[in-house]
C-alpha cells in the first residue's frame, strides 16, 4: 500500500484508479476497522478514483499515543488531510467514526483542502455508545464482536463469510484501538453546529441501522444546509458493504448531480 508521511508517522491508504474522469474520493473507515471496508467500492474506480485510508492504528498505518475524544478525532483527521492532498481527492465520505472525522474536517478545518462534496453514511451529529457496548470493549472484547454483528447492527442479513471476515477485521485492529474508537465517538457531538457546513452532502443509510439509525441520518439532513438523503434497502450500519451495488449507484448519482 502507498502511504503519505506526516506528523512524525506513515498513513496507508489503498488507491483505484482506472482513468477515471470524476472527482478522487476520499473513503474513511469507522471503528475497529480498516481500508478493506471500502473493498466493493473500487468498482466505481472507472468513474470516480478511490482512495481508502487506513487510520491511525488501523490496517497499515502507524499508531498514535493519544486519548480517546478530540484528540484522538484531530489525529484522525490529520491522517485524512494528508492523504487527501497526496491523492488530490476532492469527496470526502466516511462512515461511523469516519463519519464523524468528516464533519470535524468541513467544521473546524474545511480551510485546508478543497471539499467539493461530501458523503456520510451510518453516522450522526452525536454518536453516544451504548454502556454495555464501552463496557464489554473494556473488559469482554469478543462480546462486544459478537453483539455488533448481530441483526441489523453491522448486517441485516450479512453473507456468513462476510460476518466472518468482518470479525476478523475487528480482531485484527484489536481491542485497544477498537475501544479508543469507540470511546471517540462516544465523546462526538456537532448537533448545534451543522449549519455552518456548507459543502453538499449525501447522507446514506441502511434501511435496518440500529447502531446509527435513520433518524439519525434525518436529523443530518434536516440540519446540514446542502443536505440530502437516501435510504439504502435491506442494509444496517455497514451498508456499502452489504448492499454495495445500491449504495454505489446512491453515490455516483449525487455526485454525477453535483458535478
Amino acid at each position: 500500500m502507498p502511504t503519505v508521511s506526516h506528523h512524525g508517522r506513515d498513513t496507508a491508504y489503498e488507491y483505484a484508479d482506472r482513468d477515471a474522469p470524476g472527482a478522487p474520493i476520499c473513503f474513511v473507515h469507522g471503528s475497529g476497522g480498516s481500508s478493506t471496508v471500502w473493498k466493493s467500492q473500487h468498482r466505481i474506480a472507472d468513474e470516480h478514483p478511490v482512495v481508502a485510508v487506513d487510520l491511525s492504528g488501523h490496517g497499515e498505518s502507524d499508531d498514535i499515543d493519544g486519548e480517546p475524544g478530540y484528540t484522538t478525532l484531530s489525529a484522525y483527521a490529520d491522517d485524512v488531510i494528508a492523504v487527501y492532498e497526496a491523492t488530490d481527492s476532492r469527496v470526502l465520505a466516511g462512515n461511523s467514526l469516519g463519519g464523524a472525522v468528516v464533519m470535524h474536517i468541513l467544521l473546524e478545518r474545511s480551510e485546508e483542502i478543497p471539499v467539493g462534496a461530501a458523503v456520510l453514511t451510518g453516522t450522526g451529529a452525536r454518536l453516544g455508545v451504548l454502556e454495555d457496548i464501552r463496557r464489554w470493549l473494556e473488559n469482554n472484547f469478543e462480546r462486544a464482536v459478537d453483539f455488533l454483528h448481530g441483526t441489523d447492527r453491522f448486517f441485516h442479513d450479512p453473507d456468513p463469510r462476510l460476518q466472518a471476515l468482518s470479525k476478523a477485521a475487528m480482531r485484527e485492529c484489536g481491542r485497544e484501538v477498537t475501544q479508543r474508537d469507540f470511546l471517540t465517538c462516544h465523546e462526538f457531538d456537532v448537533r448545534g453546529q451543522l449549519g455552518t457546513i456548507d459543502a453538499p452532502t449525501l447522507v446514506l443509510h441502511g434501511e435496518y441501522d440500529q447502531l446509527t439509525p435513520p433518524d439519525y441520518h434525518e436529523y443530518l439532513a434536516d440540519h446540514l444546509p446542502a443536505g440530502t438523503r437516501q435510504e439504502i434497502p435491506d442494509a444496517a450500519h455497514l451498508a456499502m458493504l452489504e448492499q454495495p451495488d445500491a449504495f454505489n449507484e446512491a453515490l455516483v448519482s449525487f455526485l454525477d448531480d453535483e458535478s
